[in-house]
């Protein structure tokens, strides 16, 4: 399978949100990550079939996805930033109506209800109304919603959000097993997220891929720019102000380690270390700004 972005562009009057983007995406996990502002959700709302493109066009093996009607979106599944329920259904109800919304069979929709309740964690309490579930338990939820139809294209807008470490570690798992002969698109901004499941990372930036690879190669490209610096606790927040400071822990003696960004040694006691994802994201997006 083979979707596919063709100098694809979406204008919300005088700005530019996707700019001429030219992607290929085949089977597989890709991180979707950029700053707030940077495209992401336009870009997944268009691959979608939600909004039309300003220009461009995105095909699904060599054919225009609009072209393709039902059939495309019947391979979808989408989970957006903040997705619908209805707060007085149960977790079972509403997994039954989105099924009758996807126009699953009977016989399937009970075994694809069950399946996913228990993917995520949600099975014994299955019965009660969403409006008594926590936040974690909704995203729970939505995420269920979203591969209901077993879709061949699974597009996630910040999945994780809500979610607790032992929840994600769960989604990530979910995803890894799910992803086979698949294309999942996933956009968040806990980087560890990706850095552990994905295949490829892209990342955006003005509506434009600025970076995309491997998670284990992407980061080359700031090798011999991270440092860790060891000083006063007391001293931490003049340096956060004057440093791209990644990651910060507390030590012993009332002293700090930073782990910062820079092109040369930031002070004298920095020891060189190896980049991580997260590093790259801080790198360029500092401040979330993504101009």
């Amino acid at each position: 399978m083979e979707l596919k972005t063709i100098e694809l562009t979406k204008m919300y009057g005088s700005k530019t949100a996707v700019n001429h983007l030219n992607i290929t995406l085949s089977n597989g996990v890709y991180g979707l990550l950029g700053a707030n502002g940077a495209g992401k959700t336009t870009l997944m709302r268009l691959l979608c079939a939600i909004q039309t493109p300003t220009s461009g066009k995105i095909t699904l093996n060599g054919k225009k996805i609009t072209g393709l009607g039902e059939e495309y979106r019947g391979l979808l599944g989408y989970l957006p930033q903040h997705f619908g329920y209805y707060s007085d259904f149960t977790a079972l109800d509403f997994l039954l109506y989105v099924a009758a919304l996807k126009g699953l069979n009977e016989k399937t929709t009970k075994i694809k209800v069950k399946e996913q309740l228990e993917a995520v964690g949600l099975s014994e309490v299955s019965n009660r109304k969403i409006k008594t579930f926590s936040g974690g338990m909704k995203q729970r939820l939505g995420i269920a919603q979203a591969m209901l139809n077993d879709p061949r294209i699974l597009i996630l807008d910040e999945p994780t959000a809500g979610l607790d470490p032992k929840e994600r570690v769960r989604f990530r798992n979910l995803i890894s097993a799910f992803s086979k002969d698949r294309i999942v698109i996933l956009s968040t901004h806990i980087v560890s997220d990706v850095e552990f499941i994905a295949g490829e990372i892209i990342m955006m930036k003005s509506g434009q891929i600025l970076h995309s690879g491997k998670p284990q190669e992407i980061t080359t490209e700031i090798d011999g720019q991270v440092w860790e610096c060891t000083v006063p606790t007391n001293c931490v927040d003049q340096y956060t102000t004057a440093l791209n400071i990644s990651n910060s822990r507390n030590i012993e003696n009332n002293c700090t380690v930073l782990r910062v960004i820079a092109d040369c040694a930031p002070m004298t006691n920095a020891v060189q270390v190896r980049p991580n994802l997260e590093d790259l994201y801080l790198f360029y997006f500092k401040g979330g700004n993504n101009q």
